[in-house]
């Protein structure tokens, strides 16, 4: 059994900068795609970013790009989420994602991820 852990949420100003983790557990024996997501209160969960195995590809979503930066350490099992400038609208729980069926191709729909964080709250204020 795959389990991640997120942590690293919590309260920030607008322009400030927040950095999260997601560590992963278990029973691993594939290479994976991980990705991040958010929820913001009455909205769907929509893609942040996303990671090939080797790092060498990331792919983020239209409201996060240019301000947040996705990167691992496979050795460490762990994937980061650097959010710099943030912005009131980046008030949501935080979710971490992996996609075992796939090493290097970044999807950005929630059905391709398997496995889930239970998620950290990101509060922005002014």
């Amino acid at each position: 059994q795959v389990q991640l852990v997120e942590s690293g949420g919590g309260l920030a100003q607008a322009g400030g900068s927040l950095r999260l983790s997601c560590t992963a557990s278990g029973r691993i024996f594939n290479r994976y795609v991980m990705g991040w997501f958010r929820q913001a209160p009455g909205k769907e969960r929509e893609f942040v970013a996303g990671i090939t195995w080797s790092g060498g590809r990331t792919a983020y979503g239209e409201p996060v790009k240019g301000r947040f930066t996705i990167s691992r350490d496979n050795a460490k099992s762990t994937v980061y989420l650097q959010m710099n400038s943030l912005k009131l609208e980046d008030t949501a729980v935080y979710y971490c994602a992996a996609d075992f069926r796939s090493d290097e191709m970044i999807g950005t729909a929630r059905y391709l991820y398997g496995v889930w964080g239970q998620g950290t709250q990101v509060t922005v204020s002014s």
